[in-house]
């Protein structure tokens, strides 16, 4: 629910279904901002002159625990001068800190990480916390999932911790596979991962699941949904088939109050069982057959073969105005290098896309950023663009505009040059006005570069850092920007002093 998400939002008439994430003094409490996963964030203050002064602040000084993976989320209790931010790494530890400042306000460990070396496959040493945590305004919480050593094995712990101090809330943490065998469900901790956003809709916490670089072992694609209520009452959605599993760093989108996500590719599946797809699902997690609420392109069983997930980004939500009317649509991108446009209302089943075009020349696997265009929408992904132009390749940038029609249409607007693989976010002065797509070079050149979002223009580069993980992404708060990286946060500040 959005309210429970995103303190603030700015209404974008007949743009975007996105709501722009205000950052005046707001909390960012989830991945991308907004449950929706747009990753637009409203700052009045940053247009295309200012961002050009936009500046490391070297005073800004927070020691991270141990690798970083996961966004890093910004909290402004009500009533509250001081704000924090609080971060969670692959040491399984959670800390705060001031984020004026940097200095740490607490800190918990919650076990001890999993080493690689007693896992089966996998890319991630030690493996903790990589999904982004969300936090729920109401109680002041912030909830997210670890991989823990238990002296049986890894296993998955859900926890929920208080933002004042960082104490384990009453009733958790959750075993997932032990409250997964009280509804008859198999999960092995060895084999299934966590690497998507955690999210939160009508008071439940919904975690997902695929499985660890390499595809080892009998991994399944499952959504849990955890009552924030009553820790202990869960709800689940399950891959029919081995794999199908959630890997994108954004998990799930929200929109109308109902979860969409995407899975990857299944093994040995002869009839379709749930891989290469697209699905919507109400907040109880029930399976459905109907035709609206699942997608999967007419050549899954390709994908499959060639390990081309679809669930490598989450889909997100685009309204899109035209002659005929508004389209609420639906887009997923993939590592076949294809973008689908659905019927948000009838995502159509095998086959039933409104338009697909390879629109990459690499596997899409980082979350899209979303902001308005004249007569239609802006796509900005990472990767070099179909048609842009060699220069600009590398790892690349590239700005889709869909615009509504019968079919609705997909054009290249512009391509940025980069090298690595970090997350868009976009910029905008009131939800509209000067657009800024923002990226890491994350694991490539590691700088952040900002351009123009109307014409491409690179009106930003800064000083290389070090320690960014691949799919990171920044948050923009009034007056800085932060970047999470192995054992610290950069700020960057374009405030007036």
């Amino acid at each position: 629910m959005k309210t429970n998400i995103v303190l603030m939002t700015v209404a974008l008439a007949g743009a975007i279904s996105s709501h722009p994430v205000a950052a005046q003094d707001r909390s960012i409490v989830t991945y991308h901002g907004d449950a929706d996963r747009s990753g637009n964030y409203v700052v009045p203050s940053l247009d295309w002159g200012r961002a050009r002064s936009v500046h490391l602040d070297r005073t800004f000084e927070a020691h991270v625990a141990g690798h970083l993976y996961a966004q890093p989320l910004y909290w402004r209790a009500p009533g509250s001068d001081t704000a924090m931010l609080v971060v969670a790494t692959e040491s399984d530890v959670v800390q705060a800190f001031d984020a004026r400042t940097g200095k740490e306000i607490w800190r918990r460990s919650v076990g001890n990480p999993v080493s690689r070396s007693s896992l089966p496959c996998g890319n991630i040493n030690p493996l903790g916390i990589t999904g982004t945590p969300v936090i729920d305004p109401s109680t002041q919480a912030i909830y997210f999932d670890a991989a823990i050593r238990g002296s049986s094995g890894p296993r998955h712990r859900v926890f929920g911790l208080s933002l004042k101090d960082g104490s384990i809330l009453k009733g958790w943490p959750i075993d997932i596979a032990e409250a997964l065998r009280t509804k008859g469900q198999d999960f092995d901790p060895r084999v299934q991962n966590e690497r998507s956003a955690l999210t939160i809709l009508d008071r439940r916490l919904y975690v997902t699941f695929s499985g660890h670089f390499g595809d080892c072992g009998d991994y399944h694609g499952f959504v849990v949904g955890v009552s924030l209520d009553d820790p202990g009452a869960i709800v689940s959605w399950e891959s029919r088939a081995r794999g199908g599993g959630i890997w994108a760093p954004g998990g799930m989108s929200v929109v109308d109050g109902r979860l969409y996500f995407a899975t990857g590719n299944t093994f040995g599946a002869r009839n379709w069982s749930d891989g290469e797809a697209v699905f919507r699902v109400s907040p109880d997690l029930r399976r459905s057959n109907d035709k609206a609420d699942f997608f999967a392109p007419r050549d899954w069983r390709v994908l499959d073969q060639n390990d081309e997930d679809l669930g490598g980004t989450n889909p997100v939500p685009l309204d899109t105005a035209g002659a005929g009317g508004s389209q609420a649509l639906m887009l997923a991108l993939g590592k076949d290098r294809k973008a689908y446009l659905l019927d948000r209302n009838n995502l159509g089943g095998i086959g039933g896309e409104l338009a697909a075009d390879t629109v990459s020349q690499i596997p899409i696997r980082t979350s899209p950023a979303i902001y308005p265009a004249d007569n239609g929408v802006f796509v900005a992904f990472q990767g070099p663009g179909t048609h842009c132009p060699t220069a600009s390749r590398g790892n690349g940038l590239t700005v889709l505009k869909i615009a509504a029609g019968s079919p609705p249409t997909m054009t290249t607007a512009w391509c940025g040059a980069l090298r690595g693989a970090g997350s868009a976010m976009v910029t905008t002065t009131d939800g509209h006005s000067n657009p800024i797509v923002w990226i890491l070079g994350a694991e490539g050149d590691n700088r952040l570069h900002g351009f123009r979002g109307d014409s491409g223009e690179e009106i930003f580069r800064s000083e290389a850092m070090s320690g960014l993980r691949h799919f990171q992404t920044l948050i923009a708060t009034q007056d800085r920007f932060y970047v999470g990286a192995d054992d610290r946060v950069y700020a960057f500040s374009f405030s007036n002093n």
